[in-house]
């Protein structure tokens, strides 16, 4: 008996796709896109995002030294200070790291740069749970509600640096 084609086997929708067509890009391919868009691509500092932070914490300590007793300098103004310093300063540390990796007098490779960037990142987060301890039990009185805030409106100023952009 000789083996006949299935007269249902045609193809559908449970048979295996084509194999789609990856074009790769050369660099020099990318390049010349990206400064045809130029518009498109420009590169945003990690500086405006700390002055960003900064700006944030400025006005959210005037926002907040509304609510003091006497308005002004008050623990409301000191606390949402303090949220913004937790957010400003592991934030530059990470910056400085990532500078000095790039200005390093080894050549700088993608692993290198890898390594500093998880290096800068855990002391990022090691510095900001220190600060966080610190102002939890050496400073007395401190108001949760003006610190978190601020603390997390500054966390997210990333967000405003690429609506910026």
């Amino acid at each position: 008996m000789i083996p006949q084609k299935n007269q249902f086997s045609e193809a559908n929708e449970w048979d295996e796709p084509e194999e789609e067509v990856i074009r790769v890009y050369s660099r020099e391919e990318i390049v010349a896109l990206q400064q045809s868009n130029a518009s498109k691509y420009r590169a945003l500092s990690p500086w405006k995002i700390v002055l960003t932070q900064l700006l944030i914490t400025a006005i959210s300590m005037v926002i907040w030294s509304f609510f003091g007793e006497p308005v002004g300098v008050s623990l409301y103004t000191q606390s949402a200070f303090l949220g913004g310093l937790i957010s400003v300063l592991p934030t530059t540390l990470f910056l400085i790291r990532l500078e000095l990796a790039k200005k390093s007098q080894r050549r700088l490779n993608s692993g290198r740069f890898l390594a500093a960037l998880v290096s800068g990142e855990f002391i990022k987060i090691v510095v900001t749970l220190m600060l966080f301890i610190g102002v939890a039990y050496f400073i007395p009185g401190v108001l949760w509600v003006p610190l978190l805030v601020t603390y997390l409106l500054a966390l997210k100023c990333v967000w405003l640096a690429w609506l910026w952009r």
